[in-house]
């Protein structure tokens, strides 16, 4: 195992940088589903895990994961740190088994819902195809 160059106090500090909300591939979703046409709400609290958009009027909830956070499968940005193996490894698990507990939460209150996952926000394109297959699947 390589340790890591940076003091956990540096790394501390630069992980808390690290943001929850209004991410870059947030706001790309948010940017495209507006200039579609599609109304949305942000973070409803009331709802199990505070889906990142919700389009009440389809009864459609929407997260934005990051890869590596949310554990993309077969993305090259889903990669396991080198350093803090069984912390990762067992931090990452529980965001995964949080994420399935939400969605089966909300699945079971009648809400359909979609993953956007961070690496498909770079091609504008496909991100467009996809929102718009969100919208007609299972309406």
């Amino acid at each position: 195992m390589s340790a890591d160059i940076v003091s956990p106090e540096h790394r501390s500090k630069i992980m808390s940088k690290i943001r929850g909300k209004n991410t870059k591939p947030e706001m790309v979703v948010r940017s495209l589903c507006h200039e579609m046409g599609f109304r949305f709400r942000l973070y409803r609290r009331d709802l199990p895990g505070a889906p990142d958009l919700v389009f009440p009027k389809h009864g459609l909830c929407m997260f934005v994961h990051g890869c590596f956070w949310h554990r993309h499968p077969e993305c090259k940005y889903a990669y396991m740190p080198k350093s803090r193996v069984d912390f990762w490894q067992n931090k990452l698990a529980k965001n995964v088994e949080r994420d399935l507990k939400t969605q089966q939460a909300l699945i079971n209150m009648g809400w359909r819902v979609v993953t956007i996952w961070e690496c498909h926000t770079k091609n504008r394109d496909l991100l467009r195809l996809e929102i718009q297959n969100a919208f007609t699947r299972d309406a």
